[in-house]
């Protein structure tokens, strides 16, 4: 089951377990969307990969005790900002392939 994690890694917004500009990579780095768009260039700095849409995890037992009442979502925070010059350099090389391919 996926961690919801709180906030964006970078600019540390909130990101609770329904936002729907919260994005994921595969190893579930959260970053907000505008992150994402404008900082990160789709290319997560931890592992190089894409971002996709994180899902929202029902709030009410709809079947089977899944739901926000029984998994709740993460307290930890993860800030790590991302040095731009830095990630500009790395993205750059990688951003051009599309994630599916990285």
């Amino acid at each position: 089951m996926l961690e919801l994690r709180p906030t964006c890694e970078n600019c540390n917004k909130a990101l609770p377990p329904d936002a729907l500009d919260a994005h994921i990579c595969s190893y579930e780095c959260t970053f907000c969307a505008d992150c994402v768009d404008s900082v990160l260039k789709n290319v997560c700095p931890n592992c190089g990969g894409g971002f996709t849409q994180r899902p929202v995890r029902p709030s009410r037992n709809w079947r089977r005790n899944n739901f926000l009442g029984s998994d709740p979502a993460s307290s930890k925070v993860t800030y790590r900002p991302v040095d731009p010059a830095e990630h500009a350099a790395f993205a750059a090389t990688i951003k051009a392939i599309p994630p599916e391919q990285r």
